[in-house]
């Protein structure tokens, strides 16, 4: 019964060690990542912008669900592999810039991406900035631990590039 008592109070000591940790760490994030695609910054646009065409190409995505407006703002519902996520576009120039905004309160993380494209005469440099927010502190703490701040980023460009059948090379913005 001792050892019990031990085990249960190393583990919470951890867990409460973790979130005091985490909660010391920045809330927010910002990052982002470039690539250049060989098609024309309105080809990119059609494509950024087809989100119910989004689990044709992205190999993280199962299904999409149009959602009512918001304001005039298209909404919508991704069910991919890290579960569902509601999105609103709260910006679009088109072909140039879009932000979308995580539309749903109740997850542990929010925040935008801006999607900017410029022409670059053969093709398009499309850059995506992360600017995010990870409310619980345990979360906080791992994901600084374990996850990289641009995979999800990567993973969009890749699967974009893919679709038209290139192999993107990142950078960093600047």
């Amino acid at each position: 019964m001792k050892w019990i008592l031990i085990v249960v109070g190393v583990i919470a000591g951890l867990i409460a060690l973790i979130a005091i940790i985490g909660s010391l760490m920045p809330k927010s994030h910002t990052a982002s990542r470039s690539t250049v695609i060989n098609k024309s910054p309105e080809v990119l646009w059609q494509a950024i912008t087809d989100f119910a065409a989004f689990p044709q190409w992205r190999t993280d995505i199962k299904n999409v669900e149009a959602l009512p407006d918001r304001e005039g703002h298209k909404v919508w519902r991704e069910d991919g592999k890290n579960g569902m996520l509601t999105l609103e576009t709260i910006e679009a120039s088109p072909p140039s810039r879009m932000v979308l905004r995580i539309a749903d309160p109740d997850l542990p993380y929010g925040g935008t991406w801006t999607y900017e494209l410029q022409s670059t005469g053969a093709g398009s440099r499309l850059t995506i900035t992360e600017d995010g927010e990870i409310y619980n502190p345990i979360f906080r703490f791992m994901g600084r631990l374990f996850f990289s701040p641009t995979a999800s980023i990567e993973t969009y460009l890749k699967a974009l590039g893919k679709k038209y059948g290139e192999d993107v090379q990142f950078s960093s913005p600047g």
